[in-house]
Order: structure tokens, then C-alpha cells, then sequence
């Protein structure tokens, strides 16, 4: 089971809902403000961090980044630029543990994210 820590701006419960829709049973998400969902992730209670806001970079991995640092965060999507499956894959092959996108590419960013997560470990 992958644990899945829930933060950013807004639409965390839909993110959360993306989550569970994409991947079932194999994975688990918590809806939790900014602070503890990086928290989480950087005291081994969660694996990953995902989060929206307006913008993908800002409010989305904003908290992520300063607790994370910015090597371990990656932003897939932006406004007019939605998330590019080979960026995606790309970024969780380097290691990046935090993800933020805007919040009209849930249902595309959350799936890819996930597909390549599960790829990354064996599991596809």
C-alpha cells in the first residue's frame, strides 16, 4: 500500500478522490493541511505528496518545497500546460517524492502520476 500524504490549496478532497479512483486499493490518501502532509512524508508516514492549486508551483508545493527542499519537488502542470506523460515518468524516475499541479488537471496529473509511481516500483 502506497500512503499518500494530501495537501496544496484547494481540491484536496478531489485529489484525494483521484487517488483512490486511479489506484484502488493499492494505495492510500489523507487529506491534511500543507505542513502536516509534508510532515508526513518527511518522517516516513506517507511516501508522497500530492497537491493543486491555480498555479501547480505555488500553493500546490509551496510547503513541500521548504520542508522537502525544491530536488525532491516537482510541478506537472501549469496553466495552458497540462501534465506530458515522458515529464511525469521523468521526474518520479529521479526521485521527486512531491507533486503539485493545477487544479483543472486532477483527473489527467493524478493518474499519470500514480501509473508512474507504480511502474517505478515494479508494480504495473
Amino acid at each position: 500500500m502506497i500512503k499518500i500524504a494530501v495537501g496544496g490549496a484547494i481540491d484536496r478532497q478531489k485529489v484525494a478522490e483521484a487517488i483512490k479512483k486511479a489506484g484502488g486499493d493499492r494505495v492510500e490518501a489523507k487529506v491534511m493541511a500543507d505542513i502536516e502532509a509534508a510532515m508526513a512524508v518527511k518522517n516516513g508516514q506517507a511516501e508522497y505528496y500530492f497537491g493543486a492549486c491555480a498555479t501547480g508551483g505555488g500553493g500546490a508545493l509551496a510547503m513541500a518545497m521548504a520542508l522537502l527542499g525544491a530536488q525532491k519537488c516537482a510541478t506537472v502542470s501549469m496553466p495552458g500546460r497540462p501534465p506530458k506523460e515522458e515529464e511525469v515518468v521523468k521526474v518520479v524516475e529521479q526521485g521527486k517524492v512531491a507533486f503539485g499541479f493545477t487544479n483543472d488537471h486532477i483527473d489527467r496529473a493524478v493518474p499519470m502520476i500514480l501509473s508512474a509511481i507504480f511502474k517505478k516500483k515494479g508494480e504495473q
